[in-house]
């Protein structure tokens, strides 16, 4: 068996992750420490960044706490087997079947196991919308693209690993909190 160690300690196989090995430090710290688009920024920009700025506009385009929560969290499959830039990524058949298994686990964890295809592609959508900004401001070769118009100002700015982590985690742990009460109280409902 292989195991991958965690920042918390935990020590598990990638390939067999269940929702008990997955914990919201894990994820904040490990995508406060992954650059976004392979290192080729103007400088340090991470997916934990990336992740709350896609956040902030589920928040800002006035979406429920759930889609918030799915918005900050698209990315997190990355903090147990890392990044690849998107033109690679497609042509990673069994990558993409290891993210979307690792994703939904992650999913599952946090209760969003039952997202819509309607709520995935308006995750995608401010992905995408955050992903023309960051493009823009962050990559030299595209300083002349017109971003997608947004309903939030993305913080692109360098910041700290250790500040990024402590929002990130926060507001995971804020949402997570406010979608498990949800669904809890749903559950009472039936």
């Amino acid at each position: 068996m292989s195991t991958m160690n965690t920042f918390s300690g935990k020590k598990f196989d990638p390939m067999e992750i269940c929702p008990d090995d997955i914990r919201l430090d894990d994820i904040a710290h490990a995508l406060s420490l992954l650059c976004r688009g392979g290192g080729h920024m103007k400088y340090f920009y991470s997916v934990g960044q990336h992740s709350i700025n896609c956040m902030k506009e589920a928040k800002a385009r006035g979406w429920s706490k759930r889609m918030q929560f799915a918005c900050l969290m698209h990315d997190a499959s990355e903090a147990y087997i890392a990044d690849i830039i998107r033109p690679v990524k497609m042509h990673l058949e069994n990558y993409l079947e290891i993210e979307d298994m690792i994703a939904g686990k992650i999913l599952e964890k946090f209760w969003l196991e039952d997202l819509t295809e309607e709520e995935n592609k308006k995750w995608k959508q401010i992905d995408d919308d955050i992903l023309s900004h960051e493009l823009k401001m962050l990559m030299e070769g595209e300083r002349d693209s017109n971003p997608q118009p947004l309903h939030a100002v993305p913080d692109l700015s360098e910041r700290a690993w250790r500040d990024v982590e402590k929002e990130f985690l926060a507001l995971a742990e804020e949402l997570s909190e406010e979608i498990k009460r949800e669904k809890m109280t749903a559950g009472n409902r039936k």
